[in-house]
């Protein structure tokens, strides 16, 4: 076939395909079925237990549920305090945060300093690495680039499928040490054939931290604030760990359950965060406030604002999502403790950057965009700001281009995925294996001299008829 066939016949068949497998809505009530594994008010289906984080977003109060601001704990520590700690003394926390996530305790200073030499010796990528896997067919999906060096990664490995605890943690270190080269050496790789620029390839200082080597590595000259530094190690902390439950730590152990190696596994797990729906949002955050400042002349009069936030609700602006991004959580309700945190480094950073009449337009947004939501749409639960509302701003304002907004995620939150693959190592050994109801319609074999092509057209009761 030449390619306007395949294109005529996959165009046909999709639509085939979009008409049988349309399923009643009704029957996922009927059967109790869990559509996305949780229930109409955002609660999860249990499917495990975890000792590394803890999200809250509700307390019993009289015998009742009642929601609450939300609340974010890793290994037993509020989040808040964690942060609140490090930024007291002036320090990063990336390197003790991945500690504590890892090793279920907070590092002494001797031990922070073994555990950062070691993440130092681990931040080497095979010889011609770079040449000849990152920069060979670079793409724009910085994404799809990270996750073909992971697997890549996998070839230069002897000892690539041994699931012992010591090889996956070296694995793990190893991996969590190269992503900020995998990802900005990517993103070099395709500013400079795709795009036209210059090329430049920084190595890594192991005199500076995690963060400011990002930084280090992404920029031309090398420089940057030490303001810029800290505010990007805060989001890095912040996207480090969500639970067991979000989607690319629940596909993390779902790899994981079925004995697979570390790189298949982090490469399924940045497969799902690349998702708009998971760590894709604060893309989408970006390009809505974009179209936004387009399209509202007075981005000072609440009115005007508020209008447009209809206007995207109802499908008549920006995407046609009907979705306002950067708002409401599948598990907060009142409030997403990440922003909360991260709204006083955006409004530090903006006055630094020069940027604070776009913090007041987004502090405007995420005051009145519930109020939007919850006048128009019926929704089960509370809405606020989440974690991306703020994010992709920051991002903006450290310069860093779109394309790594993602990636960036990744970079923190492989720390996450690292302690949920150990933790489902040393406690399950069980494969992951949903059920899923099967209302299939039971059919006569006919020889392929008898069929027709008529399309089916018997009655919805069909869809009801199942299979035992």
């Amino acid at each position: 076939m030449v390619k306007s066939e395949i294109t005529e016949f996959t165009e046909k068949y999709a639509a085939k395909c979009s008409k049988k497998e349309k399923i009643d809505p009704a029957l996922y009530d009927e059967y109790g079925v869990k559509r996305g594994l949780r229930d109409k008010n955002g609660k999860g289906v249990l499917s495990g237990l975890t000792t590394i984080s803890l999200i809250k977003s509700s307390e019993e109060v009289d015998g009742k549920t009642v929601p609450c601001d939300g609340e974010l704990y890793y290994r037993g520590y509020n989040i808040f305090d964690l942060v609140k700690g490090f930024r007291a003394d002036n320090r990063y926390g990336f390197e003790e945060t991945a500690y504590l996530l890892l090793f279920d305790e907070l590092p002494t200073k001797s031990q922070l300093s073994e555990f950062t030499e070691v993440m130092n010796s681990s931040r080497r990528l095979p010889t011609n690495f770079t040449r000849d896997v990152i920069m060979k067919a670079p793409s724009g999906d910085i994404m799809n680039s990270l996750t073909k060096s992971v697997l890549t990664l996998a070839s230069y490995d002897n000892n690539v499928s041994d699931l012992s605890i010591s090889n996956v943690l070296r694995q793990c270190l190893m991996l969590i040490s190269v992503f900020p080269m995998l990802s900005v050496y990517g993103y070099h790789a395709y500013n400079h054939y795709e795009c036209n620029d210059s090329l430049y390839i920084h190595r890594p200082d192991n005199k500076l931290s995690f963060a400011e080597n990002i930084l280090r590595l992404l920029r031309p000259d090398k420089k940057y604030k030490d303001i810029e530094a800290k505010v990007l190690d805060a989001a890095l902390v912040l996207h480090m760990e969500h639970g067991g439950g979000n989607n690319s730590t629940f596909t993390t152990r779902v790899v994981t359950s079925s004995g697979s190696d570390t790189y298949s596994v982090v490469a399924a797990a940045l497969s799902s965060l690349k998702g708009p729906k998971h760590g894709g949002a604060n893309i989408k955050v970006v390009k809505m406030m974009s179209d936004l400042k387009k399209n509202v002349k007075d981005l000072k009069d609440e009115d005007m604002v508020r209008d447009y936030l209809n206007k995207i609700l109802r499908k008549e602006a920006f995407d046609r999502s009907g979705l306002i991004y950067g708002m409401g959580h599948a598990v907060y309700s009142i409030s997403d403790p990440r922003a909360r945190i991260f709204k006083s480094f955006v409004k530090e950073l903006a006055t630094e950057t020069h940027h604070s009449d776009e913090f007041e337009l987004y502090s405007m947004i995420e005051r009145i965009a519930p109020e939007v939501i919850g006048q128009s749409c019926h929704i089960y639960k509370g809405v606020s700001a989440n974690v991306d509302f703020y994010s992709g701003f920051v991002y903006s304002m450290l310069d860093i281009p779109l394309e790594l907004y993602t990636p960036i995620f990744a970079i923190a939150r492989i720390v996450g995925w690292s302690a949920h693959r150990i933790e489902e190592l040393i406690n399950v050994d069980k494969i992951i294996r949903p059920a899923y109801k099967s209302i299939m319609v039971p059919k006569v074999y006919e020889s392929i001299s008898k069929r027709n092509l008529k399309i089916n057209t018997s009655d919805d009761v069909k869809h009801r008829i199942t299979m035992k």
